[in-house]
C-alpha cells in the first residue's frame, strides 16, 4: 500500500480535508497517515487515526511568535516525517503550521502535493505570500477552481503538476452531511423565523492594529440592522492570528448585552454548514472577511456580505457582496442580502464556481496513480 501523509494545522482546515481523507482511507491502495498540528483532531466525532501529532503553536501575540512557530513546526515535523516516513505528504491552502509542514517535506526530498494552491487574497494578509511560497515548494498542486489552476502555470509551474479538482467542502454539502437547517435553529436557540446574520471577523495578519477599529465598525452596522430588520445574530471566533484577542472581546461585550445574539467559539463545520443551509432556505446571510463567505456560501444560495480587503483577488460567485469596512455601507449591504427578492432569485439559479462536489475522490485517484518512479517529480524546473 501506498502510505499518504496528510498534514492538518487548525480546526477550520480538518474540516476542509475530511472529504478527502475519507477517499483515501477507503481506497484500497492506499494508506492514511495523519498528522495533526493540533489537538482539535481529537474533539471531532469524525475524526480519523492521527499517526503523529506535531503541534504548531504560537506563544503569544508578538510578532515574532509566528516565525518562531514555524521554525519549531519544521523541527517536529522532520522528526514526524523520519517516524511515519510516508510515501506522498498533502497539505492544505496557506497558514503558517501548513507553510511549516511543507519545508520539512520538501526539504526532506519527499514528494509534497498542494491543495488549494494559486488562489489570490490580496487584501494586506500574508496568505498570499505563504500560499505562493508553499506553491513554490511543492510537487503536485491540486486547485479549487480552474482560474487558479492557469495562475500557477503562468507563475512558472509545469502545467503537468497541476490539477483542477475543485473545493473538497462541496464533497459534504452534495452529500447533505451537515446539520438540517432546523435542527441548526433549535441548537443555537434560534426562533427559525426571524432572519439570520451569521458572522465571522478574522484580524488582517499585515495590520494586527486595524482589527479594534474593523470590529467596531462592524458591530455597529450589525445593530442597526437588528433594530430595523429584527435579525437573529450568530457570532464565532475568529482565528488564533495576532490582533484576534481584540476582535474576541468586542463579541463578547455585544453578546452579552444583546437579546437575540448567539456567540460560539466554533460552530464546527457541521452546523455551520446548518447556518449556512438555514441562511438559504429564509432570509439569512453570511456576513465577515472569512473565505468561506466567498467558498462555501454559494453550495447554499446564501448571499454573502465580504467586508474589507481581506479576500481581494480570491474567485467569487454572484451571491456575494462586497463592501469596504464603514459602519453604514456594511448595514446596507446586509439589509440587501436580506430584503433584495430579485437578488435571492438571482443566487438561486447561479452556478458554484467552486466545484460539483467529486474533490475527495479524485484527489485520491491522482494520488494512487502518481509515479512515484518518475524522476522529474521531486527535480522541479520554472517555466519561463
Amino acid at each position: 500500500m501506498r502510505k499518504i501523509g496528510v498534514f492538518t494545522g487548525s480546526r477550520a482546515e480538518y474540516g476542509l480535508l475530511v472529504p478527502v481523507l475519507a477517499a483515501i482511507e477507503a481506497d484500497p491502495s492506499l494508506e492514511l497517515a495523519l498528522f495533526a498540528g493540533g489537538n482539535h483532531v481529537a474533539g471531532d466525532a469524525e475524526a480519523f487515526p492521527v499517526a503523529a501529532h506535531v503541534p504548531i503553536t504560537r506563544a503569544d501575540e508578538s510578532p515574532a511568535s509566528t516565525p518562531r512557530a514555524i521554525g519549531e513546526g519544521v523541527l517536529a515535523v522532520t522528526e514526524a516525517l523520519e517516524r511515519v516516513r510516508p510515501d506522498i505528504f498533502l497539505a492544505y491552502a496557506d497558514r503558517f503550521e501548513t507553510f511549516a509542514a511543507t519545508i520539512a517535506s520538501t526539504q526532506m526530498s519527499l514528494p509534497t502535493v498542494h491543495m488549494e494552491g494559486g488562489d489570490l487574497t490580496q487584501g494586506g494578509t500574508l496568505d498570499d505570500v505563504v500560499r505562493h511560497a508553499i506553491s513554490k515548494l511543492a510537487h503536485i498542486h491540486m486547485t479549487t477552481n480552474a482560474e487558479a489552476a492557469d495562475r500557477l502555470v503562468r507563475m512558472g509551474e509545469e502545467a503537468w503538476r497541476v490539477h483542477n479538482v475543485g473545493f473538497s467542502t462541496i464533497d459534504l454539502i452534495r452529500a447533505g452531511d451537515f446539520v438540517p437547517p432546523g435542527e441548526a435553529a433549535a441548537e443555537l436557540g434560534l426562533s427559525g423565523e426571524r432572519p439570520v446574520v451569521l458572522f465571522t471577523l478574522h484580524p488582517i495578519s499585515t495590520s494586527p492594529g486595524t482589527a479594534g477599529r474593523e470590529i467596531e465598525a462592524c458591530l455597529n452596522a450589525l445593530a442597526e440592522v437588528q433594530a430595523a430588520e429584527g435579525v437573529e445574530i450568530v457570532l464565532t471566533y475568529p482565528n488564533g492570528d495576532i490582533g484576534s484577542a481584540e476582535i474576541i472581546a468586542a463579541l463578547e461585550a455585544f453578546a452579552a448585552s444583546r437579546e437575540h445574539v448567539v456567540l460560539r467559539k466554533s460552530l464546527g463545520r457541521r452546523l455551520y454548514h446548518g447556518v449556512l443551509a438555514l441562511c438559504g432556505e429564509g432570509r439569512g446571510v453570511c456576513v465577515g472577511n472569512s473565505s468561506s463567505g466567498l467558498k462555501e456560501t454559494a453550495a447554499f444560495h446564501c448571499p454573502a456580505v465580504d467586508i474589507g480587503p481581506r479576500q481581494t483577488g480570491r474567485l467569487r460567485g454572484v451571491n456575494v457582496l462586497h463592501v469596504d469596512c464603514e459602519a453604514g455601507a456594511i448595514a446596507e449591504a446586509v439589509t440587501r442580502a436580506i430584503s433584495d427578492d430579485e437578488l435571492r432569485a438571482a443566487i438561486r439559479e447561479a452556478k458554484n464556481p467552486y466545484g460539483k462536489g467529486d474533490t475527495g475522490p479524485s484527489v485520491a485517484r491522482l494520488l494512487a496513480e502518481l509515479d512515484l518512479d518518475d524522476p522529474r517529480l521531486v527535480n522541479k524546473l520554472t517555466v519561463i
